[in-house]
């Protein structure tokens, strides 16, 4: 798996994903492409659309143990991590706490207003935004994005739906290596401030087969999001970014969430990353040109911001309740993952079941920088963290896993 700026596989999603045991109540699966309209309630839905769904009978979360969420957050060596935080809320209990510093160069340690960069947690605020223009009829979930962004993709490809882009069932082709060597710390700094196009970004899988028919397995893509950004540039006219701000970041008040576009440094207090280079030594990655995941994986963000808006979204402020069930929706039963697993990826969301515990949200990654919000679908455990390992690998896993334990084991 390539880990290049331009991978669009997520290490720390598919491991976090990967720690999936027995679940009491499985997540909602479509009977079809199109998943079921919610069955109607005595509550009706914020901005009086239609009744919210009856929620699934809750299972109850362990009381929150300290000590073991301590005591993963801490553990700064396995895999070598520079800092770590974690903000832990919900109706069942709260928690805060870090590890490490900040900044290496003056020792500073690491405080819950210091933003970090969020990598595919990027993704629901897209999906969010689809979802909203869904609300509103400018599109329909199972228009080919081929109609709807004419000539960006090639003649040859199949129509590929809206849905199957917000759930990663497109099948579209690999990404081409950018280049140079993807594989060398060294080329992977040299290369940081590369400025890249959306149009480029999707020219990369232009020149390959696709996978598979669209909407008969699932794979993972950031590509998925790039295209779907670039409609709502299509739809609204203006920038995506400037839109998720007008739509999702000042009706909150998540000022310190951002879409820094080419700007590659952080501004404000912020937790700097780090890069283990050839030699051994770490190079402070912090400054870096975001360019590359535009659309998907490019935005800036704090804990506090991130718990607000899994909140908000969860609570149904953000969507009606038909497009707010689309994201806790998997395809049906016999789409797979390509290696074979079960789906995990809804309408923006991914679900992991840890402990008979179902959470549901995203995870993300970037060069120095990798993040994580979920929350049981009834909001009694929500959880925040972000960690920073000098490698970014499958070692990774080892600290989503162990954060998942301490949150779901009695």
């Amino acid at each position: 798996m390539s880990l290049s700026p331009l991978s669009r596989r997520a290490v720390v999603g598919a491991a976090l994903s990967g720690a999936v045991v027995a679940a009491t109540t499985g997540p909602v699966r479509a009977a079809s492409r199109r998943a079921p309209a919610p069955a109607p309630s005595s509550a009706s839905s914020s901005g009086g659309g239609p009744a919210r769904p009856m929620p699934p009978a809750p299972v109850p979360v362990p009381p929150l143990n300290v000590p073991a969420l301590r005591a993963a957050l801490s553990d700064l060596e396995h895999p070598q991590l520079t800092a770590a935080q974690l903000r832990v809320s919900g109706s069942a209990g709260r928690w805060y706490g870090t590890a490490g510093v900040a900044d290496r160069s003056t020792g500073r340690a690491v405080h819950e207003r210091d933003t970090f960069r969020i990598g595919s947690i990027t993704k629901v605020f897209v999906a969010t935004v689809v979802l909203q223009l869904t609300a509103e009829r400018r599109l329909s979930p199972e228009t080919p994005v081929q109609r709807l962004l004419p000539g960006l993709l090639p003649a040859r490809f199949p129509p590929i739906t809206v849905t199957q882009l917000l759930n990663h069932t497109s099948g579209l082709p690999d990404e081409q290596d950018p280049p140079y060597d993807p594989s060398s710390p060294e080329a992977i700094a040299r290369h940081r401030y590369d400025r890249w196009t959306p149009e480029q970004l999707v020219a990369l899988v232009s020149h390959g087969r696709m996978k598979f028919i669209p909407g008969t397995k699932q794979e993972y893509r950031g590509i998925n999001y790039v295209l779907l950004a670039l409609l709502i540039e299509r739809l609204t006219g203006g920038r995506y970014g400037e839109v998720i701000a007008r739509r999702i970041l000042r009706p909150l008040g998540l000022r310190r969430t951002s879409v820094p576009g080419n700007d590659p440094r952080l501004h404000g207090p912020h937790v700097h990353g780090y890069m283990r280079m050839t030699d051994g030594s770490l190079l402070d990655i912090t400054e870096f040109n975001q360019s590359a995941a535009w659309g998907e994986g490019e935005m800036v963000s704090h804990t506090g911001d991130l718990d607000h808006f899994l909140t908000a979204l969860f609570s149904g402020e953000l969507l009606p309740s038909r497009e707010l069930a689309l994201m806790f929706t998997l395809p049906p039963d016999e789409v797979r993952m390509v290696d074979g697993s079960p789906a995990r990826y809804a309408a923006g969301l991914q679900t992991v079941t840890v402990n008979g515990i179902t959470l549901w949200g995203k995870t993300g990654e970037r060069y120095g920088y990798a993040s994580a919000m979920f929350a049981t679908r009834d909001q009694q455990r929500r959880a925040v963290f972000s960690f920073h390992a000098t490698r970014r690998d499958a070692t990774q896993a080892q600290v989503s896993q162990r954060i998942a334990e301490a949150l779901t084991k009695a």
